[in-house]
């Protein structure tokens, strides 16, 4: 299908924009700022513009997104709806701007944690370095047991945004139905780790967790000497 012109005014200039990135810029690529101004000297907020872009799906990494990217760099990561198409433009119904006090509900509900990998603000990631954690209200898809689509707020760090992405999605009727299937002293097991909202790994777990980090030949090695440690543990107790 082709697409219309970026440069047809009568589209308007949020239009004209998503045209832009999906023609000129495409998936994945870097822009500036200064190339957006010059391919749109006739708009005075077309930045704005563009930012009101991840209202519709699409995924626009500035340097604080990604590291890797400049400050005057930006990154086209995913296109969103074709909001060049009439009735395609409709802010969505769960897209609302929050307020400090809805923020600050959210992080407090999440006990200042990101609710994908559990870091909490201004704590430093386990490889070390220099950054720190921040903090964000993301939203996310859920679907009801029921059927129904909504999305709710989570917090989530900068980092795991970018990792994850706008598309994460949580089948909500699926998950109870796994709660459902556990045995009664594991759903109490995980009702507790429900209540403290946390859980300490056992050293096995933990033990678990390294292995699985291990290049093939380590993991050979623990292997072959696991299975000796059986045989003679098996030999001494006449099995």
């Amino acid at each position: 299908m082709t697409l219309p012109s970026w440069q047809d005014k009568s589209l308007g200039s949020t239009a004209r924009g998503a045209l832009w990135l999906v023609s000129e810029i495409g998936e994945g690529n870097i822009f500036t700022k200064s190339q957006l101004r010059e391919a749109f000297p006739d708009v005075a907020q077309i930045d704005r513009r563009l930012r009101s872009l991840r209202d519709h799906g699409y995924r626009i990494d500035t340097s604080r997104d990604d590291p890797s990217l400049l400050q005057q760099e930006q990154r086209f990561v995913t296109q969103g709806a074709d909001v060049w198409v009439p009735g395609k433009s409709k802010t969505p119904r769960h897209k609302n701007s929050l307020t400090a006090t809805q923020r600050a509900q959210v992080l407090y509900a999440d006990n200042h944690l990101c609710r994908s990998c559990g870091i909490g603000v201004g704590e430093a990631y386990e490889e070390g370095g220099l950054e720190l954690a921040k903090l964000n209200v993301a939203r996310r898809k859920v679907l009801d047991p029921d059927g129904n689509v909504q999305h709710q707020l989570i917090a989530e760090c900068k980092r795991c945004g970018v990792a994850g992405g706008p598309d994460r999605e949580v089948d909500l009727g699926a998950l109870l139905d796994l709660v459902q299937d556990l045995a009664p002293i594991e759903q109490r097991l995980f009702a507790k780790w429900i209540s403290s909202d946390q859980r300490t790994l056992s050293p096995i777990e933990k033990l678990w967790g390294i292995y699985r980090t291990l290049p093939d030949a380590s993991r050979t090695a623990i292997t072959q000497a696991l299975n000796e440690m059986i045989g003679n543990t098996d030999q001494g107790t006449g099995k």
